[in-house]
C-alpha cells in the first residue's frame, strides 16, 4: 500500500495476498492500531479502498524501511521451492537434507514435503530426484538437461527488465537474485554484443521471446562451463548441424565469446552451441505460422462475439483487435497446456481500472468451455486488448516520434499506445520493438523511448511508464520530454521535418496499398482447385501429390522440408475446420519462395490428428519473410473460412465461384482496412 498512491480495494488486497475480503477487513483494523505513532494513517473511503498517508514523505520512507529491515528472513512456500531446486541444479553432488533445511530456515519435514511436490516436476523435466538415507539428496540428469532446467526457470521467473535493465538491487527478491546469478547476468549482455555481431540473417527474424531465450541458453552455458559442470560428445545426438549458418560460422562465434569472456570452449561444446542455434530457429519457425491458424481464428471471433454481446461496443468491426487476439491466444494456449507458468504484473491495476470489462472476459472465456483452466492473468491480458479496442480514437497532429518497448507484447503496447495517442496527442507511436533493437535505433529516427521496462540505456535515452498510463505516469513522461526529448532545432526546423515526413508517409501508404493489392491478384490468379487420386489412410503421400502439382508454379526450394513442416503442424493439432470436412494446411518456412493458396478434393478421406478426417484440403503456404500486408491477406481469407458459403463452395463448388466469392471479400477488406 505504501507503493500505491492511489490506495487499494480490498478486493485488490485480498486478491494479491490470497486471503478473503472479510480477512482484509478484519486485518486493517489491527493494522490501524499498530500504524498510532508512526506518522501514517490508514484511509477508508468507499469505492475506492484503503489508501496509507504519512504525515510528510519523510515519515512514510521510514516507516517504508522499518517494514523492510523488519520482514522475516523466511520465504513463501512458492520461494523456498524455486530456491530448493536451484540449489540441487547448481550443486552437482548430494546435499544433507539437515543443510537445505538450515539454509532455507526451516525444519526438515517441510523440506520433505517440498521435495514431494518437486518430484513430479523435475519428472517432467526429465530428471530424477534421489533421496536416499546417508546419502543426501540430488539430482540426476545428464548435464544437457540439467541446463534446460535452469533456463526454463529463468524464463518463467525473470523478467527482461530483470534481465537487461541496469542492475537489480532489491536483496527482498531471493529468487530473482538466486536466479539471476545462475545465468551469470553480466555475462548475457556480453553474449548478446557478441551475438549481434556475427549478423546472421535468421537471427534477425527470431521474435522477441526466441532470442532472449537463445542469450539465456547461451549464458546458461558459459557459467556452467566456468563451474566445471561440461557437455561431453556422449551427451550429443549423433545427426548435427541443421542450422544454416556452417560448423566454421559458429566456431567463429565461439571464439569470439572466448576472447571476450575469458575461457575456452571444448569441441563437445561448440556443438552443443550449434544445438541451440538451431532450436533457436526451429522455434522461431514454428512459432511463425501465418496468421492463418484457422482454429484459433475461430476461437477468436467466438470469444469477440460473446464480449461484444456482454458490452454492446462493436468489437467485431476492429480488425486490429482480431488480428491481435489471434496472435495473443495462440500463444497463450501453448503457455497454459504446457504448464508454464504465467506472470502478469499488471493484473492488479487491470482489475481496478476495468473491473467491469475484466468480468465480462472472464464469463466469455468460461463460456467458450476451452478445456483447461484460464488463469486471471491470461484474462488480464485478453482485457488489455479489449481495453484497447474500446479506446482506440482517430489519429491526432502529433509533434514528437516515439517508439514503445512492451515486455508483455501486443497487448501492453497498443493499450499504452491508445492511450498515448488519446491523452498525449503530441506524441506519435512510431511501432513496438524489442529491447535489443530499442538499444541500437539510430536517435535520429525517434525523439524518444518510451518502455515498461528497464533498458540496457542510460536512463536519460528512455522513460518507464506503466501501459495503463497512470496520472504519475503522465506526468513522469511530460517532465522526461522536457528534460531530454524536446524538439531538436529551435530554428523551425522541426515543423519542416514533420511536413516533409508527413509526405514522405503518405506515399509510402500508396505502395503500401499497391504492394496489398497486387498480393490479392497475385494470389486469386494462381488459386486453382485440384481433383487428387490419393489413396485413403496416407496423408504422408496425400501431402506429397498434392504439392507436386503445384511445383510447376516454382513456390517452393525444398519440397521435402515443406511437407515435413505441414506434417508436423498437423500433429500440433488438427486442422479440419468443425462440422466440415475441410482441412486448412498452412505453413510459413524459408523454404517457400512466394505465397500460394491451392484446394484439393480428395478420391479417398485421409485421416488427421485426434480421429479426424478430411475430404477437402485447403493449402496456403507462405515464406518465412513475408510483409506485414501479405500475412494480412493470409489471415483475412482464414477468416472467411469461417463462413458456411465459402465452405460449402470449397467442398462443392466450380473453381470461378469459389475465386469470385474470395476476390469479393477481399475487395471488401482492402476498401475497409484501417
Amino acid at each position: 500500500m505504501l507503493n500505491r498512491a492511489e490506495g487499494m480495494t480490498a478486493a485488490e488486497i485480498a486478491a494479491e495476498t490470497r486471503v478473503s475480503v472479510r480477512t482484509v477487513h478484519r486485518e486493517m483494523e489491527e493494522i490501524e492500531r499498530n500504524l498510532a505513532g508512526t506518522g501514517a494513517f490508514l484511509h477508508r473511503k468507499a469505492g475506492t479502498g484503503f489508501r496509507l498517508e504519512g504525515e510528510s514523505s519523510e515519515q512514510t520512507e521510514l516507516l517504508k524501511q522499518r517494514l523492510l529491515k523488519g520482514k522475516p528472513a523466511d520465504y513463501s512456500g512458492e520461494e523456498r521451492k524455486i530456491l530448493l531446486l536451484c540449489s540441487l541444479l547448481e550443486a552437482g553432488e548430494p546435499i544433507k537434507l539437515f543443510g537445505l533445511a538450515h539454509s532455507l530456515k526451516v525444519n526438515t519435514s517441510t523440506i520433505r514435503h517440498d521435495l514431494d511436490e518437486l518430484e513430479p516436476i523435475l519428472k517432467r523435466l526429465s530428471l530424477i530426484l534421489i533421496r536416499r538415507r546417508g546419502y543426501g539428496v540430488d539430482i540426476e540428469g545428464e548435464e544437457p538437461v540439467l541446463r534446460k532446467a535452469i533456463c526454463r526457470l529463468a524464463e518463467e521467473y525473470l523478467d527482461y527488465s530483470d534481465l537487461v535493465g541496469d542492475g537489480y538491487h532489491d536483496a527482498n527478491e531471493p529468487v530473482t537474485s538466486r536466479l539471476l546469478s545462475m545465468i551469470d547476468k553480466p555475462v548475457l549482455l556480453d553474449v548478446e554484443r557478441s551475438l549481434w555481431a556475427m549478423n546472421w540473417s535468421w537471427t534477425e527474424g527470431l521474435s522477441e521471446a526466441a532470442y532472449t531465450s537463445l542469450l539465456i541458453a547461451l549464458s546458461v552455458t558459459v557459467n556452467r562451463i566456468r563451474r566445471g559442470h561440461l557437455i561431453t560428445e556422449a551427451h550429443l545426438p549423433e545427426t548435427a548441424d541443421p542450422i544454416s549458418s556452417d560448423w566454421n560460422e559458429v566456431t567463429s562465434f565461439a571464439h569470439r565469446l572466448e576472447e571476450g569472456l575469458g575461457l575456452t570452449f571444448a569441441k563437445a561444446e561448440i556443438q552443443y552451441i550449434v544445438t541451440l542455434l538451431a532450436a533457436a530457429r526451429d522455434e522461431a519457425d514454428v512459432g511463425e505460422q501465418a496468421h492463418a491458424d484457422v482454429v484459433m481464428v475461430e476461437l477468436t471471433s467466438r470469444l469477440i462475439a460473446k464480449v461484444q454481446q456482454h458490452t454492446e461496443i462493436p468489437y467485431v468491426e476492429d480488425r486490429t483487435l482480431r488480428i491481435g487476439l489471434v496472435e495473443h491466444i495462440g500463444a497463450a494456449m501453448r503457455r497454459i497446456r504446457e504448464g508454464t507458468r504465467i506472470r502478469n504484473p499488471l493484473l492488479s491495476p487491470i482489475r481496478k481500472d476495468y473491473e467491469e470489462l475484466f468480468a465480462i472476459v472472464r464469463q466469455a472465456v468460461d463460456e467458450l468451455r476451452l478445456g483447461v483452466e484460464i488463469p486471471d492473468e491470461e484474462i488480464g491480458f485478453l482485457v488489455m486488448h479489449f481495453g484497447a479496442s474500446g479506446e482506440r480514437l482517430n489519429q491526432l497532429g502529433h509533434q514528437l516520434r516515439a517508439i514503445l518497448v512492451c515486455s508483455s507484447g501486443l497487448s501492453s503496447s497498443r493499450l499504452l499506445a491508445i492511450r498515448l495517442n488519446k491523452e498525449m496527442p503530441q506524441i506519435e507511436v512510431l511501432g513496438n520493438v524489442s529491447w535489443y533493437e530499442a538499444a541500437r535505433m539510430p536517435e535520429d529516427e525517434y525523439d524518444l523511448i518510451i518502455s515498461t521496462i528497464d533498458l540496457p540505456l542510460p536512463k536519460h535515452r528512455y522513460v518507464r511508464l506503466s501501459p495503463l498510463l497512470s496520472a504519475e505516469d503522465k506526468a513522469a513522461l511530460l517532465q522526461h520530454i522536457q528534460n531530454h526529448a524536446g524538439m531538436r532545432n529551435a530554428e523551425g526546423e522541426p515543423v519542416n521535418r514533420r511536413t516533409t515526413e508527413r509526405k514522405a508517409v503518405a506515399l509510402e501508404q500508396l505502395r503500401l496499398q499497391a504492394a496489398l493489392m497486387n498480393e490479392i491478384v497475385s494470389l486469386l490468379d494462381h488459386f486453382h482447385v485440384y481433383p487428387l487420386d490419393n489413396e485413403r489412410g496416407d496423408l504422408d503421400r496425400t501431402l506429397d501429390c498434392a504439392l507436386d502439382r503445384i511445383s510447376q508454379q516454382e513456390a517452393m526450394a525444398d519440397q521435402a522440408k515443406v511437407k515435413q513442416r505441414l506434417l508436423d503442424r498437423e500433429r500440433m493439432g488438427t486442422q479440419l475446420i468443425p462440422d466440415t470436412a475441410l482441412a486448412l494446411f498452412h505453413t510459413r518456412s524459408q523454404s517457400i519462395l512466394k505465397p500460394l493458396i491451392a484446394l484439393y478434393r480428395l478420391a479417398e478421406a485421409v485421416p488427421l490428428e485426434d480421429g479426424a478426417e478430411a475430404k477437402v484440403i485447403l493449402l496456403m503456404l507462405a515464406p518465412k519473410q513475408l510483409p506485414k500486408e501479405s500475412l494480412e491477406v493470409l489471415s483475412e481469407i482464414s477468416a472467411m473460412l469461417l463462413s458456411t458459403q465459402l465452405i460449402e463452395l470449397m467442398e462443392q463448388g466450380e473453381e470461378r465461384e469459389i475465386r469470385s466469392y474470395l476476390a469479393e471479400g477481399l475487395q471488401h477488406y482492402y476498401n475497409h482496412r484501417p
